[in-house]
């Protein structure tokens, strides 16, 4: 059976570890929590002793915090584990912990600041994280209801199609979990460069790529049993195309791919992924290719 692996929120929230339950209950996965702790001690004017009691004293904490949460939250029939780990790398303990292919998925709540000198754990699990990746959203839509996937219908690149069935199967099948529909998204990005210089028509582009699309989206759809009409190919940015269809439909959970970048050239760069999380208040699930 496979687990999911729910990063447990702070005290006062508890949106990840409630969402993450509900999921596994529907899913029908077990759940293995993780509650981190940690704080430097080394202003403690005590022995390594006395130290080593505090560190304890507050692991103690957190885990009989976390049992009485859980055992609050835990939906009927649902297996539950929990650690309470003294780490302060909390992405690099989940990459480790998930590394061996047996985790559905990671939850977590998201945090949704960035500067060029932090970069907070969500942006990190999303370039980094073995898993797919699902960022909740404190504050979602009331009377939600569609699962939205984000896909390429333009790709020729055979890992992006291949990542386009998978996120069109997880889509599906958390879709089903929930007793939601399921709708499709597509972008048509035009250069801003070309149309400002009269070399491209964006939309005569749009229209051409939406009829070149065509054969692709009847394909999948009789695939996957779904409708042509489930299929909507939106012209402009992918991140705010997807964002406004999210919105239109009032979507609640986006499943989409993600490409993992690292350093300066993440920061600068940055990723789809996190450009909707910047610019959406709901569930992501982030696949990787």
């Amino acid at each position: 059976m496979a687990k999911i692996l729910i990063v447990a929120d702070n005290r006062k929230r508890c949106a990840a570890t409630s969402r993450g339950l509900e999921l596994a209950r529907r899913l029908g996965c077990k759940v293995e929590v993780v509650a981190f702790v940690w704080t430097s001690l080394k202003a403690l004017d005590v022995s390594a002793a006395e130290r080593a009691e505090c560190r304890q004293r507050l692991l103690n904490e957190r885990e009989q915090e976390m049992e009485t949460r859980i055992a609050k939250l835990r939906p009927e029939g649902v297996q539950v584990s929990l650690k309470v780990i003294w780490d302060k790398d909390l992405v690099a303990w989940v990459n480790r912990r998930v590394a061996g292919g047996k985790y559905r998925m990671v939850v977590k709540t998201g945090r949704r600041t960035e500067s060029m000198t932090h970069t907070p754990s969500d942006w990190q699990l999303l370039r980094e994280c073995p898993a797919p990746v699902l960022i909740v959203a404190d504050d979602k839509w009331q009377q939600t209801k569609p699962v939205l996937a984000a896909i390429d219908l333009g790709t020729r690149n055979k890992d992006k199609l291949r990542l386009n069935r998978t996120i069109i199967e997880q889509a599906r099948d958390v879709a089903a979990a929930l007793g939601a529909s399921l709708k499709l998204v597509c972008a048509v990005e035009v250069s801003a460069l070309l149309a400002e210089l009269d070399l491209v028509d964006p939309a005569t582009h749009a229209r051409q790529q939406k009829q070149a699309m065509a054969p692709r989206v009847a394909e999948l759809a009789e695939a996957y049993g779904l409708s042509r009409s489930d299929f909507v190919i939106k012209r402009g940015p992918v991140a705010k195309v997807i964002t406004s269809e999210a919105a239109r439909v009032r979507a609640q959970l986006v499943v989409m791919g993600t490409v993992g970048r690292r350093g300066v050239k993440a920061r600068l760069l940055g990723n789809t992924a996190e450009s909707v999380l910047e610019l959406l208040h709901t569930d992501v699930l982030a696949l990787k290719p």
